[in-house]
């Protein structure tokens, strides 16, 4: 057995209000008229709907599936018809809608063919597979894929595996009364998870507030002859975090750069193991979920209700109080306030608080940061608060990272003991959504530069091979046409009969250096020769019968082609015939 224990840093002792909750057993909530499941529910990528409006669909049967390694399943919580997928409202602190299973139950309740699987004669990845198919994940609030974090790391060995027992959040005991009634169930899927893991010790953590929990917890380890070590803690928020517990269980501290796997320690939330107990030995995927709740009703009471229930029909079921104001999703210092009840029940519902201004009195008005430092000293993580709020107010997000803003666990203990009343764990997640949401555009930029350096590359490639086609084309026209280039007759021999048959007598002569200018002015001078002899033809031989515009005409070409007659040497008509040649 454990012999000792270690502390942490920091953290606060809260009114727990846990006592009003445990009166009952565990009670089964009836079935809504609508279930409305989200497709997303956990840490990941968003499962991909894979039912119709219209179809009927079984208990259990799947409708979400996975698109990834870092994603779970969605299943149908009961038998009945899919009315839509369509947005939804989410329970979640903005209230914006996500995409939707709509079911219509059909009250037979009829689930689909299950399939136990023998999971010690299975290879660890195939397991690892069936829990990512059942929708296995965290349910102490995470809500991370737990095929993912069943999956140690290759340079260490685990040594201790942690079951989460700790429930430390006031007003919450779904984990207490889930502890007392299935500790068997619970004992056993952590076996599943220490053999999947090769741990070699399960250290199961209960804070000592739950004496019931903790003698549960050890019997059904006796029963079953595991060799898991149930520990009760000190009762001391957060306790419960993950962090926080192996470090009071293992005395090790896990920095903010490292995973727990790399120190040898995983760490799992009871309810995960029992539920990943019932989907490899029965074949039951997760549907359903114990949720708390309590606060301002008449009721309080622990409930196991299906995924998709709406809210508002959960809350019906405590009988709220006249005064009611608000109802919290989670604990009194991690949870949020519930935008609208029309939200539905999720993987991550464990409580539903109702509040009234008795309950929870308004906050007084926020006030200047008095720099006392009671927020560092209650800090578990040893972060400086007050530090992270001067930088997050004045948007210097950069500063924040500097702090260690992401190793905040946004617990609340700094809210808790604020003498200004400043809503600290507020100013931290919009330092963390801005700083997400920049790094988004960032990468969304990025990823447009290289679309346009990859198009323009393309571009250049593609007018590059153009030229190169178009000279090839060029070169061999060029060699085809030579031949017929070289026997041809110059224009100069042409315009004059007599010039024909003295070029055709003369001996071939080689080629000479041309001189650019008597080039040019040959040219010119066959040309006008070409153009006098056209006009012979067709016009009058008397100049008489020009016009004057005509007759002014031909005297100007005349002198232009005496003048250049008189410039040109006496065998520039020769240059153009020999450079044909």
């Amino acid at each position: 057995m454990l012999q000792h224990l270690f502390g942490f840093k920091g953290g606060v002792k809260p009114q727990t209000n846990k006592a009003p909750s445990v009166q009952q057993a565990i009670g089964q909530a009836p079935l809504p008229e609508r279930l409305y499941v989200p497709l997303h529910q956990s840490i990941g990528g968003s499962p991909n709907p894979l039912v119709e409006a219209g179809e009927q669909v079984l208990k259990g049967q799947l409708i979400g599936g996975a698109d990834g390694w870092m994603s779970a399943a969605v299943h149908a919580p009961t038998s009945g018809i899919v009315l839509a997928i369509e947005q939804h409202v989410a329970a979640h602190p903005s209230g914006l809608p996500t995409l939707t299973v709509v079911i219509a139950p059909d009250g037979r309740d009829e689930w689909i063919a299950r399939t136990p699987l023998d999971y010690r004669s299975l290879a660890p990845e195939r397991v690892r597979e069936a829990l990512r198919d059942a929708g296995v994940v965290g349910l102490g609030g995470a809500v991370f894929p737990s095929h993912a974090k069943l999956t140690a790391a290759s340079s260490v060995a685990v040594e201790q595996l942690v079951i989460n027992g700790a429930e430390c959040e006031p007003f919450m005991t779904c984990d207490d009364l889930l502890m007392r009634e299935r500790a068997e169930e619970i004992v056993r899927g952590s076996a599943i998870f220490r053999e999947l893991l090769a741990a070699r010790r399960v250290l199961i953590g209960i804070e000592d507030n739950k004496p019931e929990a903790v003698a549960a917890m050890q019997a059904a380890v006796l029963r079953l002859g595991e060799d898991h070590e149930v520990v009760a803690v000190p009762t001391r928020y957060p306790a419960g975090g993950a962090k926080q517990l192996i470090r009071v269980l293992t005395g090790k501290e896990v920095p903010a750069s490292k995973r727990s796997t790399e120190l040898g320690v995983q760490c799992f939330n009871v309810a995960t193991a029992y539920t990943a107990y019932r989907a490899l030995a029965y074949g039951e995927p997760v549907i359903s979920r114990i949720v708390t709740l309590t606060g301002n009703v008449l009721q309080p009471r622990n409930w196991e209700v299906r995924l998709g229930t709406p809210l508002r029909n959960l809350v019906a079921l405590g009988q709220p109080k006249a005064d009611t104001s608000s109802y919290l999703m989670g604990g009194p210092m991690m949870g949020f306030e519930i935008p609208d009840l029309a939200a539905p029940v999720i993987k991550a519902t464990n409580c539903v608080i109702a509040g009234s201004p008795t309950l929870f009195p308004p906050r007084p008005p926020e006030m200047p940061c008095i720099r006392c430092g009671a927020c560092a000293e209650v800090c578990p993580h040893e972060l400086q608060p007050f530090e992270l709020y001067w930088f997050a107010r004045a948007r210097n997000f950069g500063k924040t990272q500097e702090y260690h803003l992401f190793d905040c666990i946004e617990c609340g203990c700094c809210s808790y003991v604020c003498p200004s009343h400043i809503p600290l764990v507020q100013y931290f997640r919009f330092a963390k959504s801005e700083i997400w949401s920049r790094e988004r555009e960032k990468q969304a930029a990025e990823a447009a530069k290289a679309r346009f350096e990859l198009r323009n590359a393309r571009a250049e490639r593609e007018q590059a091979e153009k030229a190169e086609r178009l000279a090839r084309a060029a070169t061999t026209r060029s060699s085809e046409r030579k031949p017929a280039s070289v026997a041809a007759s110059p224009p100069v021999a042409v315009s004059e009969p007599g010039v024909a048959s003295a070029v055709a007598s003369e001996p071939a002569i080689a080629p000479t250096p041309v001189d650019a200018d008597a080039l040019k002015k040959a040219t010119i001078v066959a040309a006008m020769e070409r153009a006098r002899a056209q006009r012979a033809a067709v016009q009058p031989r008397n100049t008489e019968q020009l016009t004057p515009q005509q007759q002014r005409e031909i005297a100007a070409i005349e002198a232009r082609r005496a003048n250049l007659q008189a410039e040109s040497p006496p065998d520039a008509g020769n240059q153009p015939r020999r450079a044909a040649e």
